[in-house]
């Protein structure tokens, strides 16, 4: 096999493929110029995304050249859903969400060099396209007996999808079919669920231009709790600070199970098969040590948020849990913590005194009652800004309180909450 297909199967990149054999073959003709697209359903990217744009810098680095496309006609229809039907978001919205996502895609790549990356967008050439010329030059190459196979149409027969759902591969094949003629794109790669759409623009390319094209899909990955990384899923890891902070995103990959963990450290950083399988020993023979964690996730942030966001997420995660001062942590660092501890909130008394310390502990959510929050304290286990509570009679001190009026409290080592005080 090509070297480029041997590591992709090494790292756990494929899924499923046109024949694999004429893809190498294609790839060992020379650079071959591919692409993958982005659908611009939300303000930002997410994990399941950084599969493919860690796929498209493993092939760029071995010399072939990418074009990235925002669907920013793809992205006004929605690929259809198991679920039920999409809403569609309003043109400015999503076009709003188009330059969002040009971005975001354009840190991931080079655009310098022979293998050289292109951003597209399909509104391009789909916004002036008329009906009578999509249909004739486009639908009549897709015999609906075939569309009707797909899964995903079949399990919505019953009840109702529409045409334009329905319609939504024909948009897709129509963008392999330009980017072929265009730009010479011979390969599409995506996700295991755009199979049906990857496979239909291979077909379009050949029955309209009698063209041979190839596609590679890969395998969806899965959290911990077997869910998908998806924008419709609960607990959605975003590339967008602003919506996952560095310091939930760092926590996130800090905290993989150890059984999913080497999968992930394939798919994410550039690591050499040595190094892998020097954190996979340690996962075996010292879990506790949790080597592989926190390479992945000090690779994996680096990538996406960069190294200084990174060394704050770390400092913030050691002050968290009694490491450090909580004060010398940045503010977006701390604005990070308490978005992924969901404070609670506490007023202060009618003469202006800041809450008693056992009323913050429940706000805080880290006991249940007053009771559990009176025997943390005579038991040294309770903390506020990591100074330990030493009497029942303390209170929230206004000089202690962190950024907008927030405190971190702990019960123990390991359970930790936030609140804020509302005066």
């Amino acid at each position: 096999m090509n070297a480029l297909l041997d590591e992709l199967n090494w790292r756990g990149f494929i899924k499923t493929s046109t024949d694999l054999d004429a893809l190498a073959t294609h790839l060992d003709s020379g650079p071959v110029c591919f692409y993958v697209g982005f659908d611009p359903t939300a303000p930002s990217l997410h994990m399941g995304n950084l599969v493919q744009l860690m796929l498209v810098r493993r092939f760029q680095a071995y010399g072939h050249r990418p074009i990235l496309l925002v669907g920013g006609s793809t992205g006004l229809i929605g690929d259809p859903k198991q679920a039920g039907e999409r809403n569609m978001n309003p043109k400015d919205i999503v076009a709003e969400w188009v330059e969002r996502i040009r971005a975001q895609v354009s840190q991931f790549v080079s655009f310098e060099g022979d293998a050289a990356a292109t951003l597209v967008n399909n509104y391009d050439w789909t916004a002036e396209l008329s009906t009578l010329d999509f249909l004739r030059d486009v639908g009549k190459h897709f015999p609906v007996n075939r569309m009707l196979e797909r899964d995903v149409v079949r399990s919505r027969l019953e009840t109702g999808i529409s045409y334009t759902e329905f319609s939504y591969i024909l948009l897709q094949s129509y963008d392999f079919l330009q980017l072929y003629r265009n730009h010479g794109a011979t390969l599409q790669t995506g996700g295991g669920d755009q199979w049906g759409n990857l496979a239909a623009g291979v077909e379009l390319i050949r029955r309209a231009d009698g063209g041979k094209a190839h596609a590679l899909a890969t395998p969806l990955l899965t959290k911990a709790d077997g869910t998908k990384f998806g924008k419709t899923e609960a607990g959605t890891v975003w590339l967008d600070p602003a919506m996952t902070s560095p310091y939930a995103f760092y926590q996130f990959f800090l905290n993989a199970e150890d059984e999913q963990v080497i999968n992930y450290a394939k798919i994410f950083t550039v690591r050499s098969q040595e190094e892998i399988a020097e954190l996979a020993r340690s996962t075996k023979e010292e879990p506790h040590l949790r080597m592989a964690q926190r390479a992945l996730a000090d690779d994996v942030t680096d990538l996406v948020h960069g190294e200084e966001a990174r060394k704050d997420a770390v400092a913030a995660a050691a002050a968290v849990f009694g490491g450090a001062d909580l004060a010398t942590i940045s503010t977006s660092a701390l604005e990070g913590v308490v978005a992924e501890l969901k404070p609670g909130e506490i007023a202060a008394e009618a003469d202006g005194q800041l809450p008693l310390v056992i009323d913050a502990l429940v706000a805080s959510g880290v006991v249940k009652t007053r009771g559990e929050a009176k025997r943390a304290i005579q038991e040294g286990g309770a903390y506020v800004n990591n100074k330990k509570v030493a009497s029942l009679d303390a209170r929230l001190e206004p000089a202690a309180l962190l950024g907008a009026g927030y405190a971190i409290v702990r019960r123990g080592k390991k359970t930790v909450g936030a609140l804020r005080v509302v005066r």
